[in-house]
């Protein structure tokens, strides 16, 4: 092209490459302001970025695709208005932006994502100034959450390794296990540090490419859950990816990869050295999730269960198809049923059906050692086996407590039957009682399933029904339910004058 065509002080070059396709490079004098020059300068940088996917490799080995946004499904209208309004204006302040992990693998997949992350280079401080709806979390990973009334933004700086690091940002504990992690490092370094290459995928804000390590997007159309690095190694930094192995599995519908496979059954143990306060939030996502089933007996499959619930686990081993077995399948079962149905599910009631045959084994041994009556040996048995529990995981007094009143409840069915039924009824927990009544019944059958089958007569009766029902349940029963009642001594005679 002829120079003076061209505004004085405007230098345009065109390279023609076979081997490397189109490349067009545009060259503005720093004095020029020409806006047509601007525009086919951002054309010319899209049109190169959209014709060519690049392929790298980080330092560590691990292989890098970032795929330009003409190459990939994902719409900033898929990602939630607050967490694009999170990642612009780290990016608008000179920051590196990315919606990381989750959110990316979802919508890859066609679901819905539940939460979406941001990483940058930013460190926590630096967002707090950027953002005066966060607040600073987390210590052995320091974390900012930005707060959208109820929706939480959760933006994390980007991890890196602990090589020459300081005493103050990382530690570890004999097993490996990560104790404080705040070494901050480079978008490489972070997708190194990551758990499975299907979560090491990021979303630049910048030019919406989508980056993505250790072939994370061959794993997501193989449906291959691979972890990255050692998988000895990760599993002992951070022992809940054992966890996260199984819950990822069942819910993308993913086979684990068996060198990721492999250790579990070996290092399942370390679960115990895990936080009880951390090991709660983990079962609440591996049971309420739609998959608490599959979940179930992947877990027990790997030895997973046992360091977490090792009462309920011991029972299971004495009899593998008993009443335990029954209940748990059953309760794993009701569950995913009412998540699905979009109903609510409490961990109240959870941890009572699934503590209630360790609960009434040792209410039978306290029983029979002190020689208190099974009434009171069940209150003392509540206390002991709530605690035991809690050594694993951490249950908040606020499901705790009413757990402990529907193991009370059930007592009182037998006793009710008949005109206390109505009172009976009433009682707040009455409901949540009486569906683990019913799980009773299905796991036992015999006078359990009596019973059960009269209050569901009862429940599901109208009110003619149920005074018919309730006067037929008075009938015959005496004082049968007295047997329970503190027994009095008996009077004493005096002796007869001499």
């Amino acid at each position: 092209m002829a120079a003076n065509r061209f505004p004085e002080g405007i230098l345009f070059k065109l390279y023609l490459s076979y081997d490397s396709g189109l490349i067009l490079s545009l060259t503005l004098d720093p004095c020029s302001r020409c806006p047509i020059f601007r525009r086919i300068s951002q054309f010319c940088k899209q049109l190169f970025d959209d014709n060519q996917n690049n392929t790298e490799t980080t330092q560590a080995g691990l292989s890098l695709e970032v795929v330009a946004r003409k190459h990939h499904a994902i719409s900033r209208k898929q990602i939630s208005e607050n967490a694009i309004k999170v990642l612009y204006r780290l990016h608008k302040a000179g920051f590196k932006a990315y919606l990381v992990g989750g959110g990316v693998r979802d919508i890859l997949l066609g679901l819905e994502p539940k939460d979406f992350d941001v990483v940058t280079n930013a460190t926590p401080e630096e967002i707090k100034k950027l953002f005066r709806n966060c607040r600073l979390v987390g210590r052995r990973f320091r974390l900012a959450h930005i707060v959208f009334g109820r929706d939480v933004i959760e933006v994390a700086t980007l991890r890196g390794h602990h090589v020459d690091s300081g005493e103050k940002i990382s530690k570890t504990n004999a097993e490996g296990r990560l104790l404080r992690d705040n070494v901050y490092g480079t978008i490489d370094e972070d997708a190194e540090r990551r758990d499975f290459t299907v979560n090491a995928l990021y979303y630049d804000i910048s030019d919406f490419s989508i980056h993505s390590y250790g072939g994370g997007l061959q794993d997501l159309e193989s449906r291959t859950l691979r972890l990255i690095g050692d998988p000895q190694k990760r599993y002992r930094e951070d022992p809940v990816r054992m966890l996260r192995a199984v819950r990822f599995a069942t819910k993308l519908g993913m086979s684990i990869d068996k060198g990721a496979s492999e250790p579990i059954y070996e290092l399942a143990p370390l679960l115990k050295d895990i936080p009880a306060a951390r090991m709660y939030e983990e079962i609440l996502k591996l049971f309420f999730n739609g998959q608490a089933q599959n979940n179930f007996t992947m877990m027990r499959e790997f030895g997973l269960f046992e360091p977490l619930f090792p009462l309920i686990e011991a029972l299971l081993k004495d009899d593998p198809k008993g009443p335990v077995a029954k209940m748990a399948n059953a309760i794993m079962r009701n569950t995913d049923e009412r998540v699905n149905a979009e109903k609510s599910v409490t961990p109240a009631f959870f941890y009572a059906a699934m503590l209630w045959y360790p609960l009434s084994q040792r209410a039978d041994d306290i029983a029979l050692e002190s020689g208190l009556s099974l009434y009171d040996a069940f209150y003392a048995a509540m206390g002991d086996v709530m605690e035991q529990q809690c050594q694993t995981i951490s249950i908040p007094r606020r499901f705790s407590t009413p757990a402990k009143d529907i193991w009370q409840l059930q007592l009182r069915f037998d006793r009710n039957q008949g005109t206390r039924a109505f009172k009976f009824i009433e009682h707040p927990k009455f409901r949540a009682a009486y569906d683990l009544l019913l799980l009773r019944a299905e796991a036992e059958g015999g006078n359990v399933a009596k019973s059960a089958a009269w209050w569901k007569s009862f429940v599901e009766g109208s009110e003619e029904q149920r005074s018919v029902i309730a006067r037929s349940g008075s009938k015959g029963k005496g004082n049968r339910n007295r047997s329970n009642s503190r027994r009095r001594s008996p009077k004493k005679t005096s002796k007869p004058a001499e």
